[in-house]
């Protein structure tokens, strides 16, 4: 079968932006190329990916499945596309590559790079965002310096550079009677109907950890690949989602409203990973240095200190 790249791209852009309209002004495409790129896609795959309502559009299990694998892909063939390009057409245009958890890079990494374009206006950024099991690999072999993360046992051979340490919050529909309170105990939701990422994230780890037994009493009613798709879930009123406190910061202007998490309070530590015994270059010290001087980051009160 031939691959349509086009389509593929499409599909991807609309399952991450979770509508046809953002997905269209991020390709720089009318809605409805975008809408006949996906119909060709899914009448060649002969699989429905997109369910499609007037206020969403959700992933169904074919999409939600093929669109993990189908991001690694296309994220390894655009690294692999740069890499060929500056190689061929300029050698001295210098490269930085990061990893970066998705939920971070929706809040902290678009400031950090504000800042470190600023000094290093001519340097070309590859950044994987991608999950929390993938980037210490990355670390690990070399293909990325820096990686933004979640702080965890395992890691022991990486040298990690702890920021900030974050709760996790209830969201809710803007209105909701849970929005906006100083405090939700999570025996107060434990009979909402509640929006989950799938089991492979570290953030369903962490909150299934945090939870403890008391994970299995609560009314699971859905579960997503992304975060993003949570939230879209949230807004059409099917139910409420737990999402980490800069995710959630990222949303600003959305149709939503949120409350701190209690009894028991989960959290997370986000740091940096690096290669163990390995000097920084001159770029990556200048991306760290940004990433600090970030003001999301300045007002965090964790200890900064490189092991």
């Amino acid at each position: 079968m031939k691959i349509d790249f086009p389509a593929l791209e499409a599909f991807v852009s609309v399952a991450e932006l979770g509508s046809f309209t953002r997905a269209a002004h991020h390709l720089g495409l009318s809605q409805t190329a975008v809408t006949h790129r996906i119909a060709k896609l899914e009448r060649n795959l002969g699989a429905k990916l997109l369910q499609r309502s007037t206020r969403e559009v959700m992933l169904t299990r074919a999409g939600s499945e093929l669109l993990p694998k189908l991001k690694s892909i296309l994220g390894d063939l655009s690294g692999e596309l740069l890499r060929v390009r500056i190689e061929t057409t300029d050698v001295d245009v210098p490269l930085l590559t990061i990893a970066c958890l998705p939920t971070v890079a929706m809040q902290i990494l678009p400031a950090a790079l504000v800042a470190f374009k600023e000094r290093n206006p001519k340097v070309v950024v590859r950044a994987f965002d991608t999950s929390a099991a993938e980037i210490p690999p990355l670390i690990r072999e070399g293909v990325a310096e820096l990686g933004l993360t979640i702080m965890a046992a395992g890691n022991e051979e990486l040298a990690t550079e702890p920021l900030f340490t974050e709760d996790y919050l209830l969201v809710c529909p803007a209105g909701h009677p849970m929005g906006d309170h100083p405090e939700i105990r999570w025996s107060q939701i434990a009979k909402e109907a509640l929006i989950r990422v799938n089991q492979h994230t570290a953030n369903r780890y962490i909150v299934d950890q945090g939870l403890g037994e008391q994970s299995e009493q609560m009314n699971w009613a859905y579960e997503v690949q992304h975060t993003l798709t949570a939230v879209r879930l949230v807004q059409a009123g099917l139910g409420l989602t737990i999402m980490p406190r800069c995710a959630v910061e990222a949303l600003q202007g959305e149709d939503i409203s949120y409350s701190p998490l209690i009894r028991p309070k989960i959290t997370r530590t986000i740091g940096i990973l690096s290669r163990r015994g390995a000097s920084l270059s001159m770029l990556a010290q200048s991306f760290r240095t940004a990433l600090l001087s970030t003001s999301l980051l300045s007002k965090q009160s964790a200890p900064r200190r490189r092991q």
